[in-house]
């Protein structure tokens, strides 16, 4: 594509350059606004890029490259994006609360914290500083231990080493979810330009003793006296290494081993392509150190530390990372079958329309309750009262919904520790328990086909399509399905143990469907296993010939 430099587009530059408050900004726009004028190729189409903006303000708050211009994260945008937000929880009846602010380490987060906690203390509200750089759920549970009526974390999670973001809470301590995303994202419109939001110095730096109070309650998470366990683990150059390594300190772990080119934090994600733990390659150092080590167990925490994967050794000595609904099933059966009933007498496990339904098997095992949301920790953690547990396939876990109304990376890993310990030394592993549900509940397998798009009509075709002319079967199975208009744009087909749900990514340029096949487990458990990935491998072709 080739893009003219128009009158419009050099003057909205122009408008942009004047109104930014950030030197280092102005000057990259500048420059950009020079070589598109000076008819160098392919800067008119960067240009126009840059201005196509702003960043879209969802449940998940902004993600997007760190560049100037109003679509890209920078200090002008998250300058008028605190302006909306405090807007918004004035409108609410919030003025003058507690507003807590955190960030990660990557690029640009330093800055955008300051002017974050600049633009609130300037609108009159109490802002409260996380000091440095920590995992996202300790600003998570800052929000509610400090009784705060907004909690802001600039962070881009596992997304590429270019990207940054800001994360948004609101009062329960959970993320947000509609309808105040769009009363945001109108109140971001009506903002003025960010050279004339106010901005004001004074927010409170917190010491550590917010840090101290969190690990105090993650140190009582574990749910036997078993510590004796060996864990690998490796944080991927993000911000969750300190603090992993004081929690299991603190709850008695001390066999921990992390992987030292990774324990340090590091925006260029050096040793890694994509710093996610689900991507290939992102964990081989964690399990070549985990081998080396003889480890009972590996973790990866992904870089904002907020989700969790787990390494275990195969009957072979090989070692393999579970997948995310491995993992959640594995921590919802421990959770459940160490729960104090005296504190928590009808107990509820949650887990996303998109992830195994084992859980909820489970669950009616445990004689606990089930619920499945719609995808996303914000959902989740509103699943009901009663809460213990809730997981999503991507990594995300909630093992202490009574202190973090979110994903916590840092929690999970140990509770996970103190699984592995308890089997341990009862002679056993994972794996073995992963064994068991399944011949109790039936083997269950899950996977995922994602089709990205340039086009976002694309999805709309696709979707539309499937809409008007269902299949009647995939995979050989007959199936049925279910549209979950208007509240979701979600459709989910199922069949004599098949599940497919197809739905639009909400962060990605993506069509995306979740597979799952149940099989029963009626004599070999390897064979049943057998059986259902050779049913899995034909229903995701069948769907990839679909998707197209």
């Amino acid at each position: 594509m080739t893009t003219t430099l128009t009158s419009d587009l050099r003057d909205r530059a122009f408008r942009w350059i004047a109104d930014d408050p950030d030197d280092d900004s102005r000057v990259e726009l500048q420059n950009i606004l020079a070589r598109a004028m000076g008819g160098e190729a392919g800067a008119a189409d960067e240009l126009a890029d840059r201005m196509a903006g702003p960043l879209e303000f969802g449940t998940a708050g902004l993600r997007g490259p760190v560049r100037a211009g109003p679509n890209g994260m920078n200090v002008a945008v998250v300058t008028r994006t605190t302006a909306g937000v405090a807007a918004w929880l004035t409108a609410q009846g919030h003025s003058g609360g507690v507003v807590v602010v955190g960030r990660d380490a990557r690029h640009g987060s330093e800055a955008f914290a300051k002017a974050a906690a600049e633009v609130l203390t300037a609108a009159g509200f109490a802002v409260k500083a996380l000091p440095g750089p920590l995992p996202t759920p300790v600003l998570a549970f800052a929000v509610l231990e400090l009784g705060a009526v907004a909690g802001i974390q600039i962070t881009a999670s596992h997304n590429p080493p270019a990207d940054n973001g800001y994360k948004l809470y609101d009062a329960t301590g959970g993320q947000i979810v509609p309808p105040s995303d769009g009363q945001i994202e109108r109140a971001i419109e009506a903002a003025p330009p960010a050279i004339s939001v106010p901005r004001e110095p004074g927010a409170e730096v917190l010491g550590d003793e917010l840090r101290d109070a969190y690990l105090a309650k993650v140190a009582l998470l574990p749910r036997g006296p078993e510590r004796g366990v060996r864990v690998a683990a490796t944080a991927l150059h993000g911000v969750g290494a300190e603090t992993l390594r004081a929690a299991f300190e603190r709850a008695g772990f001390t066999d921990l081993h992390v992987v030292a080119e990774q324990a340090t934090p590091d925006p260029d994600f050096p040793t890694v392509a994509f710093p996610n733990p689900e991507e290939p390659g992102a964990t081989d150092l964690l399990l070549a150190l985990a081998s080396e080590i003889d480890a009972d167990l590996a973790i990866a925490l992904d870089p904002d530390a907020d989700r969790c994967a787990l390494g275990v050794r195969e009957r072979d000595g090989s070692w393999r990372m579970l997948r995310g609904d491995e993992t959640g099933v594995l921590l919802g059966w421990h959770v459940l079958s160490t729960v104090d009933k005296t504190d928590t007498d009808d107990p509820l496990v949650a887990t996303t329309i998109v992830s195994s339904s084992m859980l909820g098997e489970v669950a009616k095992e445990s004689g606990a309750r089930y619920a499945e949301t719609l995808t996303g920790f914000k959902w989740l953690v509103r699943a009901g009262e009663g809460l213990v547990f809730a997981y999503e396939e991507a990594l995300g876990l909630c093992v202490n919904p009574g202190f973090v109304r979110d994903k916590d990376g840092i929690s999970a890993a140990v509770l996970a520790a103190g699984l592995a310990a308890s089997l341990r030394a009862a002679g056993r592993g994972p794996l073995d328990v992963l064994d068991e549900l399944a011949v109790k509940h039936g083997v269950h397998v899950t996977d995922q086909v994602s089709l990205r798009v340039t086009d976002l009509s694309v999805r709309e075709r696709l979707m539309a399509g499937l809409r008007a002319a269902p299949p009647a079967s995939l995979g050989g199975t007959g199936v049925t399905m279910e549209d979950l208009l208007p509240d979701a744009d979600v459709l989910r087909l199922t069949g004599e143990g098949l599940r497919v749900v197809i739905r639009p990514s909400g962060t990605e340029p993506k069509l995306k469907a979740y597979l799952q096949i149940k099989e029963p487990v009626t004599g070999d458990l390897a064979e049943a296993r057998a059986a259902a990935d050779e049913r899995l491998a034909t229903l995701r072709t069948d769907i990839e010939s679909r998707l197209v």
